[in-house]
């Protein structure tokens, strides 16, 4: 039985943990007001009401990083008047949620994460048998990083699109690390990311993470300010990657195509990119192969896709696939189809 405890705004330094059960309405928006800020409450049918909140905060900045279900629908309203003190951004594990914001509606499920933003209207509706990640960075750490990232002030709060792919590319990696991050957090190891020597770092990662991946108000100054800052055969290597994924590229080609000797080339990879060249295209390769199932899945199968791709080895390739997406590839096809059936 999850124990209950303060809000984080009232925890102490030496308790980042936070678990809680609420069955009041109240209650369950009285707990995320203390995380998230100002914000209404609607239930359906608050007998069936059962809210739930584990997870844990980052001393560094305050980001709070968790799960979150209420048990039943509900609707979650921001009003410009009394504004969220933090981003919320959040990816549904099960289930589905529908974001109201800028006169669209934006549905949420396991491929398709929402960033409820601070200045903005906006009404979340909830299922209730919607469980999801969530991550609270609050106002001042988000302008901090991104000052830090501009090397200038920012003369206006930065504004998200309001949904973030975690399905493909750079999006998905970012909610690979945030699960990650999570999921070491509940281990064993939470001592070690309570420890603000060893977690401050991560938590400015993973804010820099978001802000260089989701597109924004800032997104082309800030594209521009990577760009001159990664070196010309970066790009070269890079480029030829994802012209030639579907080919068989071996390391001395994309070398060759660098022009730089190959301690240079690796270390530029680690250091703009996290990865070796050849993770970097397996990471790559990957990465399509999923986008293919989830844009045109019915139109083939998974060992048809993974060998255009230039997987030969099959087994290895959804041992692979299931270790960078949290699910197998015949997973990812499954909920495609279903997702997408009349």
């Amino acid at each position: 039985m999850p124990r209950h405890i303060a809000p984080p705004a009232h925890e102490s330094a030496d308790t980042p943990d936070i678990h809680v059960v609420r069955r009041d309405a109240d209650g369950a928006r009285s707990w995320m007001s203390a995380i998230c800020g100002p914000h209404w409450l609607k239930v359906g049918a608050p007998a069936r009401l059962q809210f739930q909140h584990s997870g844990n905060v980052l001393k560094s900045m305050s980001t709070t990083m968790g799960y979150v279900e209420y048990g039943t629908d509900v609707t979650v309203g921001i009003d410009t008047e009394t504004p969220l003190n933090c981003y919320s951004v959040s990816l549904p594990v099960t289930g589905q949620q529908e974001l109201a914001a800028r006169g669209t509606l934006l549905t949420s499920d396991r491929d398709t994460g929402v960033i409820v933003s601070p200045d903005a209207r906006q009404e979340l509706t909830i299922a209730g048998n919607c469980r999801k990640m969530l991550v609270a960075i609050p106002r001042l750490a988000m302008r901090q990083v991104l000052e830090e990232l501009l090397q200038r002030p920012a003369e206006k709060p930065i504004e998200f699109e309001p949904g973030m792919d975690a399905a493909n590319g750079r999006q998905a990696s970012w909610w690979r690390m945030v699960r990650h991050m999570i999921a070491e957090m509940e281990s064993s190891s939470a001592d070690l990311y309570g420890n603000t020597y060893f977690s401050a770092d991560l938590e400015k990662a993973l804010i820099k993470g978001l802000v260089l991946t989701q597109p924004s108000n800032y997104s082309v100054e800030l594209a521009q300010a990577l760009e001159t800052k990664q070196p010309h055969y970066l790009l070269r290597a890079r480029d030829f990657i994802h012209a030639n994924a579907r080919t068989d590229i071996a390391l001395e080609d994309i070398e060759a195509v660098a022009g730089v000797p190959r301690y240079k080339l690796f270390e530029g990879f680690r250091q703009h990119f996290g990865l070796s060249p050849m993770a970097y295209l397996k990471k790559f390769r990957l990465e399509q192969v999923r986008r293919s199932l989830l844009s045109d899945g019915g139109h083939g199968n998974v060992s048809s896709i993974a060998m255009d791709w230039g997987f030969n080895h099959l087994g290895r390739f959804s041992a692979e696939y299931r270790r960078l997406f949290d699910e197998s590839p015949s997973q990812t096809l499954s909920r495609h189809l279903a997702k997408n059936r009349p």
